[in-house]
């Protein structure tokens, strides 16, 4: 379950998010001033903070400093201050989002909704760049070997751009990708063969990799292009 840290001194404020924010399957927990935000925020580790600006002990812009400097958590700044000034302050000192007050509190569930996919997408990604092996069930291809294992068996024959091909579909299972885009993603921008190439690798990896035991495919999307589709 995501926890969403709701700051603001107002606590009549923080009841009415919580009762949305709980609503849509978040846990949350609170701090009403500064200095209790920065410790919240280091003892609870939210997945997104929602702070009010105007509080005391420390303010917002000093309390969003101090979290900056051991989480880049997503920070949502909450207050009636709606100058362009003070936004553009909130974002130069790391806080990713500005909302001002008087609000709905659907709009500010919706805008957490939006960073917590976007953090999550962002994840994702990154976990798959930074890996240079990826497994989809009997099929492992490891990028700094340039080895492609099926069923435990070292498959020797497939041509590095096959290699290169396959590793592509298999960190983007499920989605559908044209000629010109796997062009463009696997032989780059610079190449100016026709893609003709596209098929005759796609044939060649098939054939290659036929197994009776495959619970996945390339699977060719007439008059689009090709999947790595997970039966």
């Amino acid at each position: 379950m995501k926890k969403i840290l709701v700051v603001d001194d107002d606590k009549n404020i923080c009841e009415l998010l919580s009762l949305y924010l709980k609503n849509d399957g978040y846990m949350v927990v609170f701090a009403h001033d500064g200095s209790e935000a920065v410790t919240k925020a280091k003892e609870e580790k939210p997945n997104i903070i929602v702070l009010d600006v105007m509080m005391p002990v420390i303010n917002g812009w000093e309390a969003c400093k101090l979290i900056r400097q051991f989480t880049d958590v997503p920070i949502i700044m909450l207050t009636a201050l709606d100058s362009l000034e003070n936004k553009v302050q909130g974002l130069n000192i790391g806080a990713d989002d500005y909302i001002v007050k008087p609000f709905e509190p659907v709009e500010v569930v919706a805008r957490i909704n939006a960073h917590l996919r976007r953090q999550e997408k962002d994840s994702e990604k990154e976990a798959e760049e930074s890996s240079a092996e990826i497994e989809v069930d009997n099929l492992k291809v490891n990028m700094d070997t340039y080895e492609v294992r099926l069923n435990d068996e070292l498959i020797t024959d497939l041509k590095p751009k096959e290699i290169q091909l396959l590793y592509f579909f298999m960190t983007n299972k499920n989605q559908v990708f044209t000629r010109e885009q796997l062009l463009d993603k696997v032989w780059g921008y610079e190449y100016f063969g026709g893609t003709r190439t596209v098929d005759v690798h796609i044939k060649s990896v098939r054939e290659k990799l036929s197994s009776s035991k495959n619970k996945w495919e390339i699977k060719t999307i007439w008059n689009v292009g090709y999947k790595f589709e997970i039966k």
